[in-house]
C-alpha cells in the first residue's frame, strides 16, 4: 500500500496477532496501530488510491461495528483531521453517539457540505447544532439550517462567525430573533450586523443589548421609542410574549429515525453482525438494538417490538436464534434486554430455560419462520 512502518509501530507480525484476538483491547490496539500506518504512509496520494481505501474501509469498519463506545470516541478524536480516512467510516462515527460523532462533525476535512446536509436531515439536534458550529461552514449548508430553522441550531448558527452566512440569511436570523430569544446576544455581537438590521434588533433584546447596539452603530435611542412602545401594545393586546430562554428538546421520533439510519447504513456496507446486538445492550441502547434486530432478521419492526413486551421470553429467543445468536450468548441479551426494558420479557429464570430450546438443532430460517408464525399469531 505504500505505508511506511515507523520504528514505534507494530512489526507486520504482531499486527497479525492483534488481528486474530478478540480483546477489546487488542482490536484497539490494532485500530490504533492502522490509524499510525496510514498518517505515516510516505505517499498520501497511495493511501487515497481506491483499492486501498476499501481495504483500509474494511479493515476499520469490522473492528468499529463491535467496538465499546470509548474505544470509538478515541478512533473519532484519532481520525477528526485525518484527510485519508475513509469516508464510509467518518460518515458511520458522525452518526454515533454525539460524544464519539462531534470531533468528526466539527473538524473531519472527509465530510463534505452533501454529508453535512444528511446530517441535519437524519441526525439529532444535537448532532445538528454541531453541524451549525462547524468552522467555515459553506453557504449551502447555512441554506439548509435556515431552511429547517430548528431555533437551536439556529442559535449555534449566529455564534458561528466564520459561517458564510450572506446578507438575505442574516436578515432571517435577526427576524427569526423576534420569537427565539436565544438567537438575540449572539445576532447583537455578529460581526457582519448591520445597522440597518441593528435598528430592528434593537426592539426586541433587553437593556444592556441595546446600550451595546446603540455604541456600536450610534444609534438615536430617541427615534426608536415608539417602535419599542408598539411592541410593547402588540404584547398587551394578546400577542405571545417572547421566550426568555431556549429549551431544546429533541422533535419526536428523530432519535429513532436516526438509529434506522446508522443501522441502514451499516447494513449497506454489510458490517450489521450479531455481535453488534450485544453491544448496544451494553451501552443501554435497546431502541437501536430493537432496529439492528429488525434489519438483521428482515423482521416487521413490530413484531421485534412485541417480543420485546411478551410475557414469555420465547418470541425474543426465535428471533435470536434466526439471526444467528449462539445459546450461550441469549441470556445475556435476555438479562439485559430485561434491565433495559422493566423486566420484559416476563417469565422469570424458568421461562428463560425453556426458551433456549429455540437454539435446537433447526437451521436459523426454521426459527426465523417460526418467529414470524407466533408474532403474526398474538
Amino acid at each position: 500500500m505504500g505505508l511506511a512502518l515507523s520504528s514505534a509501530a507494530l512489526s507486520t507480525d504482531g499486527l497479525l496477532d492483534l488481528a486474530k484476538s478478540r480483546a477489546a483491547g487488542d482490536r484497539e490496539r490494532l485500530m490504533m496501530a492502522v490509524v499510525d500506518l496510514c498518517a505515516a504512509a510516505e505517499s498520501p496520494a497511495a493511501v487515497a488510491r481506491p483499492q486501498v481505501q476499501d481495504l483500509i474501509s474494511s479493515i476499520f469498519m469490522n473492528l468499529v461495528v463491535e467496538a465499546e463506545r470509548d474505544i470509538r470516541r478515541r478512533l473519532a478524536e484519532r481520525l477528526s483531521t485525518a484527510a485519508w480516512a475513509p469516508s464510509a467510516l467518518i460518515n458511520v462515527l458522525a452518526l454515533d453517539e454525539i460524544e464519539i460523532a462531534r470531533p468528526i462533525i466539527a473538524s473531519s476535512p472527509v465530510l463534505k457540505d452533501h454529508d453535512l446536509v444528511r446530517l441535519l436531515v437524519e441526525a439529532t439536534i444535537e448532532h445538528q447544532i454541531e453541524v451549525a458550529r462547524r468552522p467555515r461552514l459553506g453557504g449551502v449548508v447555512v441554506a439548509a439550517i435556515i431552511h429547517q430553522a430548528e431555533p437551536a441550531v439556529l442559535t449555534a448558527l449566529a455564534n458561528n462567525t466564520t459561517a458564510d452566512l450572506n446578507d438575505a440569511e442574516l436578515r432571517q436570523l435577526v427576524a427569526a430573533a423576534r420569537k427565539v430569544a436565544a438567537l438575540r446576544t449572539p445576532l447583537s455581537r455578529h460581526p457582519r450586523l448591520t445597522a440597518e438590521l441593528a435598528l430592528q434588533l434593537y426592539v426586541w433584546v433587553g437593556q444592556s443589548l441595546r446600550a451595546n447596539l446603540a455604541e456600536r452603530f450610534r444609534l438615536d435611542t430617541c427615534e426608536l421609542d415608539q417602535a419599542i412602545a408598539d411592541t410593547i401594545r402588540d404584547v398587551h393586546a394578546g400577542a405571545p410574549p417572547d421566550s426568555e430562554g431556549l429549551v431544546v428538546v429533541a422533535r419526536e421520533g428523530e432519535r429513532e429515525e436516526m438509529e434506522r439510519k446508522l443501522i441502514d447504513k451499516l447494513h449497506a456496507a454489510g458490517q450489521l453482525r450479531p455481535g453488534y446486538l450485544v453491544r448496544v445492550l451494553r451501552e443501554g441502547r435497546l431502541s437501536l438494538f430493537s432496529t439492528a434486530l429488525a434489519m438483521l432478521g428482515r423482521f416487521d419492526a413490530r413484531h421485534i417490538r412485541l417480543a420485546l413486551e411478551a410475557d414469555e421470553p420465547e418470541l425474543l429467543a426465535l428471533a435470536c436464534a434466526a439471526v444467528g445468536i449462539d445459546r450461550s450468548v441469549f441470556p445475556t441479551i435476555l438479562n439485559l434486554v430485561r434491565q433495559l426494558n422493566g423486566g420484559r420479557p416476563a417469565g422469570g429464570a424458568e421461562a428463560a430455560m425453556a426458551a433456549a430450546n429455540a437454539f435446537g438443532p433447526t437451521p436459523p430460517q426454521a426459527a426465523g419462520a417460526a418467529f414470524r408464525r407466533a408474532a403474526a399469531a398474538i
